[in-house]
Order: C-alpha cells, then structure tokens, then sequence
C-alpha cells in the first residue's frame, strides 16, 4: 500500500497560515484556488510527463474504481430490472399490487426515501471513506433485496421498499463524485461511460438471468418471481462484503486502498488533479460550508437537467417489459428476454459519444444529440404501427438516455470547484424527483401506445388533439426543454470564459479555471 501524500510532498501549493488554522489546510469556499504550473520536484514530477506512464496509471485506476464503480450503479438498476420482470409475472396479483396504483406507489416511494437521504449519504461517503460506506450501505441493501422475496402482501412490500431507498440513496451521487476526484475534467465522459456501461450490461443480463429464474417457479415452494429477488439479494451481500477490499478511496487518501497505487503513481495522480483545478483536497466538512452552495443559480439547473432526464429513463427501466406485453403484444417470457437487447446496444451510444466528448472537449452539443435520439425514439414507440417499429424505438430511446447520464454527470462535474458533494447530492435528489413523475407516466389502461408517456417525455400532455396530431409541434416538455436549459447554460459558459480570457474576473475562485460546454 502506498503511503499518504500530501500537496506539498508532490510539488502543490502548502497551505496558507491562515488555511491551516481553519483546519488541516481545508480551503474556506470563498477561498482562490490556484492552477499549479509544472515545476521541477524531482524525479516523481520527471516521470509525470511520460505519457506512457500515465496511460499506465490511468489504466490502473479505470479497472479498479470504473468496475467497481459500474457494478455498484448496476444494482440500483437491478432493482428496476427485477421489479419490471416480476410485474408480467404473478407478482402483482400475488400481493394486490394489480389494484389501482400501487405498483407505481412501490416505485416511487423508493424514490422518496432515497431523495430523503441523498444528501447526508453523499457528505458521508467523505467522512467515513468510500470503503467502509459502500461496503456498508451495499451490503444493506443486498440484505433488504433478499427479504422481498419473502413478503406477503403490498403494505409489506412498501415498508421494504422504503428502507431500500435509504440504502441505496448514497451509490450514484457519491460514485460520481468519487470518479470526478480522480481525473481530470477532460477525462470524465468516458469514465462516467464505463460506470455507465456497466450498468446497463449488468441490467441486460439481469433480464436474461430472471428469465431463468422464473421458470423455477414452484421450486422450493417459492414463486418465481421471488427466486428473481432472493437470488439478487444474495449477490448483492456478496458484492457488498467484496466492495470494502476492492472500492478505493479518494486520491489524496490513496494509501488506504487495499493494494492499490504506489507512492510515485498517487504523487503523479495528485499532481494532475490539482493542476486541472486546484480542489485536490477538500474542504473540512461544516454543515453551513455544504449549504452555502445552494446560492449558486447554476447548480439548480444542472440538477434541474436530471429532473428532465429521469421523467423519461424511470419510465423505460421500470415499464419496458410492460410496454413490451401490454403494448406490443409480446408474452411475459417474451417481454423479458427482448428487455436485455436494448440495453446491451445502449453500451455502445454510451461509448462513441463520450470519447468524442472527451477528445474534443465538448458536453453540450452531446446532450442536444442524446436528446433528440431520444425524442425520436419515443415518437416512433408512440405512433408507429409496425411492433417491429416501435420496439426499434426502445431501441433509440434507451441508448439516447444512458447516453446522457455520462454526458450530464460529466457537465456538471466539469463545471465545479470545491464543492461537488453538494452538486452531487442536488442532482440526485433532482433525478430522483424526475424518477417519481416517471413512475406515473406509463399507464396500463393506454396501451398500447402511452399516451401520457409519450407526450411528457417528447410534449405536453394537456394540448388539444389537434395539435397533439403531430408530435413535432408539440415536443416542449422534458427533453425540449433539457435542450433549453443546457442552451443558456452553454451560453452563459462562453461569456464568462470570454471574460476571464481578457482577464477581467475570476472563476470558481479559481486562476485559469474554464468552464466547459
């Protein structure tokens, strides 16, 4: 294990008397950041300009944190595949969750919880080290899975579903903000992309997986729908005991890692991040700290784009096979198994277009493209006739979205200094909202084209039906308006990055900072 490296052991800035004394060199937000140039330090700095030591280094740290990473993510989404497999099983009138609208109030009372406690996961992953906590909260939820598949009746169910909120409400917002600590701002699309490729190729073969275990139904006097969750439950502790040996911990705490960087690769690590924006270590933790930055107008409309985003993505993960039974005609065995394929062609969207973010150092234009994929995507499933067709619209749909949480994680991150926690936390909590509208969107009595579904997702759903005719003139709802928000945003960006170019003004209280659109 590598030993601990301070700022001043690989050629950062020391901190300033009157840093120190507001503890241990944490800066205060209204602090000036600096972008350390290169300076000669020795031979650990010499080799930092070898380029094939960084690919080196780099590869290290994406097969370690980026896996992990991936599969912690995919077990949130699990959740979703396993839920939406069980509900065309006997699932739903096994627990009275075919009346009125309690299955979509099992969906987004999850969502509730974990909005609830996404902020206070998100603080606690700093504080008490990735390690310990995503091996904790994991672990729970692994252990509340495996209880699912024993309850008895709806009420039951919702109790469960509330306490797995809560565990899994720090996975996402604080794996992002792990990830955005250890690359710089050019080199986050595609490790948001790997984290999101293994989601998406996790929940593909999850779909593939309850398939199989729905036909033990019977098997140990368990339906089938209940293998599907002791199953996962299981896996899930296995993972969270492995999490603590295998998850990583933030760059400049490197050396409690198990196994991980030696001295010389966590210097160079430092060194990169803190030339890249000046926040390597991080601000002690005070509760008025954190919420100071809810005064900048800017972090509501990042969070405001994953309220957008997430109306749409909780409608697919949690009805596809749904749509797929009810809306296309499909069987229950049927809709499951043709769920995976979506998603495994999702990884490749995902892929592309975050390494052309990343190569050319671009966010908005990525998110537009996403975007209107996927209003195309949720037109052709709206109002085509073919079953072919439209389940080629799950197709657009679905990569378009997982596409867009890479390159909205990486706008947001890219476009924050000092204070990530918190941005983190706002655009979950955000997302999570967008999860309990989506929840509602997806209406069986409407199949098989989804009316309501639809128009939200690309329009309104209160226009006379002489407009709602054509989908075009209509598009003004979450993904229009997505585009809207990441237009004034971009706009916003090129005047201050004008600004600070002729020298007139500072950014993120840091010298050279740029943002980046």
């Amino acid at each position: 294990m590598s030993e601990l490296v301070q700022p001043q052991a690989v050629g950062l800035p020391a901190p300033s008397a009157e840093r120190a004394a507001e503890g241990k060199g944490f800066a205060k937000p209204d602090t000036l950041y600096t972008a350390v140039p290169d300076a000669d330090v020795g031979p650990a700095m010499a080799n930092a300009s070898d380029d094939a030591l960084e690919r080196h280094i780099r590869r290290k740290v994406d097969l370690r944190l980026c896996t992990i990473a991936g599969i912690l993510c995919s077990l949130n989404l699990l959740d979703s595949g396993v839920l939406s497999s069980a509900a065309v099983t006997s699932m739903l009138p096994d627990l009275g969750l075919d009346q009125g609208n309690r299955f979509s109030v099992s969906i987004f009372i999850f969502t509730i919880s974990s909005i609830v406690f996404q902020l206070p996961s998100t603080i606690a992953v700093r504080i008490l080290g990735p390690r310990v906590w995503f091996a904790a909260i994991t672990l729970a939820f692994g252990i509340i899975t495996l209880c699912t598949g024993f309850v008895r009746s709806w009420q039951q169910l919702i109790v469960l579903r509330v306490l797995l909120g809560a565990a899994m409400a720090g996975i996402f917002p604080g794996l992002s903000y792990l990830i955005s600590t250890w690359y710089p701002r050019r080199e986050q699309q595609l490790r948001f992309a790997f984290m999101q490729s293994g989601e998406v190729v996790i929940l593909a073969t999850g779909s593939l997986v309850n398939y199989g275990l729905n036909r033990l139904d019977g098997r140990g006097g368990l339906q089938g729908w209940r293998w599907m969750f002791v199953v996962q439950g299981l896996c899930t502790c296995v993972i969270g005991i492995a999490t603590y040996w295998w998850m990583v911990d933030f760059p400049e705490n490197s050396h409690q890692s198990f196994r991980f960087l030696s001295s010389e690769e966590a210097s160079i690590i430092s060194r990169r991040i803190q030339t890249d924006r000046g926040d390597l270590v991080a601000q002690e933790f005070a509760i008025g700290k954190v919420l100071v930055h809810a005064r900048d107008p800017k972090v509501w409309a990042f969070a405001s784009l994953f309220f957008l985003q997430n109306i749409v993505s909780t409608a697919l993960a949690y009805f596809v096979p749904i749509i797929l039974e009810n809306g296309l005609g499909y069987s229950s065995n049927a809709a499951i198994i043709l769920s995976a394929p979506p998603y495994y062609y999702a990884v490749l969207p995902v892929l592309v277009s975050s390494w052309f973010a990343d190569r050319f150092s671009i966010r908005a234009p990525v998110i537009v493209f996403n975007a209107l994929c996927l209003i195309t995507g949720f037109a052709v499933l709206g109002f085509a006739s073919n079953s072919g067709a439209r389940y080629f619209g799950v197709f657009l749909a679905t990569g378009a979205y997982v596409g867009n949480w890479a390159a909205l994680t990486a706008y947001q991150a890219n476009n924050v200094v000092g204070y990530r926690v918190f941005t983190a936390a706002a655009c979950t909590m955000f997302n999570g909202a967008g999860g309990i509208a989506g929840s509602f969107i997806v209406r069986n009595f409407e199949a098989p084209s989804y009316t309501t579904a639809v128009w939200v997702s690309i329009g309104y759903d209160r226009l006379p039906a002489s407009i709602q005719s054509c989908p075009w003139l209509t598009a003004g709802s979450s993904h229009i308006l997505m585009i809207s928000v990441v237009a004034a945003l971009s706009i916003h960006f090129y005047f201050a990055n004008t600004s600070q170019r002729r020298k007139v003004g500072v950014l993120e209280n840091t010298e050279g900072f740029r943002f980046t659109y």
